[in-house]
């Protein structure tokens, strides 16, 4: 063998790229554990939970604890990377790069934080900060939008925020979660709590008079689809086991905090409506997925479901919680589903259904939040007591998240089928001083624009789509004359634009190349609705079909205000 061919072998001998530092390895373990000793710890599923223990930790995420957790885990160091990168709440830090300050502040840019004043509000506080000790950044969502505009310093939300009590947070070193008073374990047990569940396990209660009461309640489900939930069951125990039961707090919708109103006040009615649905399939184990944005409430789950481990009412590990880190699209449940197992949460193809290949590649239940919540009251007060409440032929309760221009923004538990102008005026106040209806988002950012004529639809299932939009969770947002409708759709198509996981094309480009029409100063409708139609008909999931509709919306219902602000032609 030659010198040439010597150095050549050696070269392909050596690893390449960065190497694990052993010390960084051993200071991994003192954080998660030892995988030596737990090698549950090396479960793929875990990969987000060990994530969050580092960036905690650290405020980041530094090249060295990611190469340690490759190690670690036995994973390839690009699935690490992958994961790490996908999620908004993760900050990867470079070995060449400067670790970011120490707190960040997270400004709400979603619609009714605009309207209440969140571009002016980041801007004043960008100027004034010292980016060497706070950063400050835009942030979707947070489902705080009765309490508009909303920052988050560290991980206590500032409420009607603005620079001076921002500023106090920041000095006042306030970066962990407020405070939470929830109802426990023992004064939900007192007023009869778990009773549904003693008697489901102990025969007393089946799962097809369970599922005969919740269709003749018509309860549905309440995060956005409403799918029957007696059929959802139905669906997963006719798949062979074994099964899984999953819970989708991610309530990333702009406009929607109602399950956070749920889960701050009573979190056992919410966990044993979640403990029945995960008995009705005969699930191996409970998931909770809760969204990042609330760290406060991830304390009270922690805590409650102690209390169940305790006091014997669960056993232990059964329930599992788990944290997203910022990514609306895992509010799709096969995206969740994903995210659950330690991956980027992209949207899966379908069929199958997660009913039939889910977390894990095994049927599973996912409900909302609210969802399961009504399944013990339902039954403590019985079917007829729910379906009776609507209004205007619909049957149950909607708790409706009302936020922008209303005197008493909040959740309002009403009933089914209510229209917005009753929404308003018995439960919300009225209008906001000094404003005048134009406008209102009926489900959120993906559920179009309704204008102020259309107030008298009922609202509810089935009763919008003829008019091009949809209930979804129930987040309504109110527009007055005194708001912008171009301001308004740039910024939903700005929020899926951002939050477009980029695994299909049409979504992906479609959003960005909408939001850029947007902008200008005259919009090309006839681009407008092809891109729409494209991304409608060939996006992988909701976020891409539904995207388009607010602008068509304004493009069919606004026609006279776009003409007189110059954006489409009159006529």
């Amino acid at each position: 063998m030659d010198t040439d061919e010597k150095v050549v072998k050696r070269r392909r001998s050596a690893l390449r790229g960065r190497q694990l530092e052993p010390a960084v390895l051993t200071e991994l373990r003192e954080l998660i554990g030892d995988e030596r000793v737990d090698s549950s710890l090396r479960d793929r599923d875990r990969l987000i939970e060990h994530l969050h223990v580092l960036q905690d930790a650290d405020g980041y995420l530094s090249m060295p604890r990611l190469r340690a957790l490759a190690a670690f885990m036995n994973l390839p160091m690009a699935a690490i990377y992958e994961t790490a990168t996908f999620y908004a709440h993760f900050d990867v830090i470079h070995d060449e790069q400067t670790p970011p300050p120490a707190i960040t502040l997270r400004v709400c840019d979603s619609l009714s934080c605009q309207l209440a004043g969140a571009e002016a509000l980041h801007q004043a506080l960008s100027e004034g900060a010292d980016p060497a000790q706070v950063r400050v950044r835009r942030a979707p969502c947070m489902g705080r939008c009765d309490k508009a505009p909303v920052v988050e310093v560290g991980q206590h939300h500032v409420c009607h925020a603005n620079v001076g009590n921002v500023s106090a947070a920041v000095k006042q070193g306030q970066i962990h979660p407020e405070d939470i008073q929830w109802q426990g374990l023992a004064d939900y047990r007192s007023t009869g709590g778990y009773g549904l569940l003693a008697d489901c396990h102990e025969g007393r209660v089946s799962v097809e008079s369970l599922a005969e009461e919740l269709e003749h309640a018509g309860l549905r489900g309440l995060g956005g689809a409403g799918f029957p939930t007696y059929r959802k069951w139905q669906a997963v125990r006719a798949e062979p086991g074994p099964r899984y039961a999953v819970i989708n707090a991610d309530e990333g919708e702009p406009g929607t905090f109602k399950d956070r109103y749920y889960l701050e006040r009573e979190p056992h009615v919410f966990l044993e409506g979640a403990l029945v649905s995960a008995w009705a399939v005969e699930a191996e184990a409970l998931y909770i997925y809760l969204r990042d944005e609330y760290p406060g409430l991830h304390r009270v789950l922690k805590k409650a479901i102690a209390e169940l481990e305790t006091g014997g009412i669960v056993e232990p590990g059964f329930i599992i919680l788990r944290r997203g880190a910022g990514a609306y699209i895992c509010g799709e449940e096969s995206a969740l589903i994903e995210s659950l197992e330690g991956k980027p949460g992209k949207p899966r193809h379908r069929p199958p259904f997660v009913a039939q290949k889910g977390l894990f590649n095994q049927p599973t239940l996912v409900n909302n939040v609210e969802t399961v919540y009504w399944i013990p009251r339902i039954h403590a007060q019985g079917a007829e007591w729910f379906a009776s409440q609507g209004r205007h032929g619909r049957k149950g309760l909607r708790s409706f998240s009302v936020s922008g221009r209303v005197a008493r923004p909040g959740v309002h538990v009403a009933p089914a089928g209510i229209t917005l102008n009753e929404l308003i005026e018995e439960y919300c106040g009225g209008m906001a001083e000094g404003h005048r209806l134009l406008a209102y988002l009926p489900g959120g950012a993906s559920g179009g624009i309704l204008p102020a004529s259309k107030g008298d639809i009922p609202l509810d299932f089935d009763t919008l789509q003829e008019h091009g939009c949809f209930i979804g969770s129930a987040a309504v947002i109110v527009l007055s004359d005194q708001d912008d409708l171009q301001a308004a759709a740039a910024n939903l198509l700005g929020f899926f634009a951002d939050e477009s996981c980029g695994q299909c094309t049409p979504c992906r480009v479609g959003t960005e190349k909408m939001l850029t029409l947007l902008e200008r100063k005259t919009w090309d409708e006839e681009t407008l609705r092809q891109l729409a139609a494209v991304m409608a008909d060939a996006s992988i999931c909701g976020l891409g079909q539904a995207a388009p509709n607010p602008v068509l919306s304004l493009l069919r219902d606004f026609r006279s205000e776009l003409a007189s602000s110059n954006l489409i032609a009159k006529g």
